[in-house]
C-alpha cells in the first residue's frame, strides 16, 4: 500500500531560495504564478516546482549530452499544459545559448495562447507552441529529446511513439494515470497467472506496474538504453515513475525475446507494442 501524502507546507519568500536549482529565476516563476505575487511559494506550487525542479535535473545530463554533440539540438515537450517544464528548461539551458529550440505540444488552445504570449513578452524566442493532438503532430525527422510530464494514460505512450518515430536520442517520461492495460486484463480470462489482476484494485495497481515493464521492454527492443526511477518522494506525488530512455543501438533481440514472453504469459497487447512493434 503506498503510503499517506505527508502535510504540504508554504514558503514564505525569504526561504524560497531554499527550493530553486542554481540560477533559477524567481522572475520567471511568478510569471508561471507558480511564487505569489510577494514572492512566496504555496503548498501546491511547491508540489508542482519540486516535480519539475527534480525531472530537470534527471534529465540535465541528456541536454549536457545533446548541447555538446548537436549543432541545434530540438526538444519536444509533449502535453505540455501551462508549460511549467518547457519554460524553465529554456531558462536554465536555451535563454543563454545561442542554438536550441523547444516546441511545445499542447492540446487546449487557451493555454498554447498564454504560453505564446509568455514567450513572446520573455524575449524566448526559440520556444515554438504547436496546438495539436499528439497524433496528429508532424513530428521532424529527428528530434534531440522529448519529454513528456504527466501525460494521461496512453498519451505517455503517444509521446513515445512520436520520439521513436523522430528518432530521438533521449525520451524522458513521468507516466500519469494509466488504466489502458487495465482495460485489457479486464477482459482476459485465459491467462494462467490471471489471479494476479482478478480484483479491480489488484487490476489497476498491477496494470499500471506492467505498463511501465511493457514501455520499458519496448523500448529497449528498439535499441534504447532505459532505466526507471522514483521521480520524487511520495510526499509530493503519487504517480511518481520516471523512465529515461538513451537510444543506443538499432535494436535488442534480447529484450525483445522477453517482451513476447511476457505478451504471451498475460495474452494483452497494449498500444505501444501495436503501434511500434506490430509484427509481435
Amino acid at each position: 500500500m503506498k503510503p499517506p501524502m505527508k502535510s504540504r507546507q508554504n514558503v514564505k519568500a525569504n526561504e524560497v531560495h531554499r527550493e530553486l536549482l542554481n540560477e533559477q529565476s524567481p522572475a520567471l516563476l511568478q510569471e508561471l504564478h507558480l511564487l505569489t505575487n510577494t514572492g512566496a511559494l504555496n503548498a501546491d506550487a511547491r508540489r508542482k516546482l519540486k516535480q519539475v525542479n527534480h525531472l530537470v535535473n534527471l534529465i540535465s545530463p541528456a541536454l549536457d549530452d545533446i548541447f555538446q554533440r548537436f549543432g541545434d539540438p530540438l526538444t519536444i515537450d509533449v502535453g505540455a499544459g501551462k508549460a511549467y517544464l518547457g519554460f524553465i528548461l529554456y531558462q536554465l539551458y536555451f535563454h543563454s545559448r545561442s542554438k536550441g529550440k523547444i516546441i511545445s505540444i499542447e492540446s487546449r488552445a487557451d493555454l498554447v495562447g498564454r504560453a505564446l504570449e509568455m514567450a513572446q513578452r520573455l524575449k524566448f524566442n526559440r520556444m515554438e507552441f504547436v496546438g495539436s493532438t499528439i497524433k496528429v503532430f508532424p513530428a521532424p525527422e529527428r528530434v534531440n529529446l522529448v519529454t513528456a510530464l504527466h501525460a494521461c494514460d496512453t498519451a505517455t505512450d503517444e509521446a513515445l511513439q512520436l520520439g521513436v518515430r523522430a528518432n530521438a536520442d533521449y525520451l524522458a517520461v513521468v507516466p500519469c494515470c494509466q488504466a489502458e492495460v487495465a482495460d485489457l486484463l479486464k477482459k482476459e480470462k485465459e491467462s494462467p497467472i490471471q489471479s494476479l489482476w482478478s480484483q479491480g484494485i489488484h487490476r489497476r495497481e498491477f496494470g499500471s506496474h506492467l505498463t511501465n515493464v511493457i514501455r520499458a521492454l519496448t523500448l529497449e527492443s528498439l535499441g534504447y538504453q532505459v532505466t526507471v526511477t522514483e521521480l520524487v518522494g511520495w510526499e509530493h506525488s503519487l504517480k511518481n515513475e520516471f523512465i529515461l530512455a538513451k537510444k543506443i543501438q538499432k535494436e535488442n533481440k534480447s529484450s525483445l525475446g522477453r517482451l513476447k514472453i511476457l505478451l504471451k504469459e498475460i495474452n494483452v497487447k497494449p498500444m505501444i507494442v501495436r503501434e511500434l512493434l506490430p509484427e509481435l
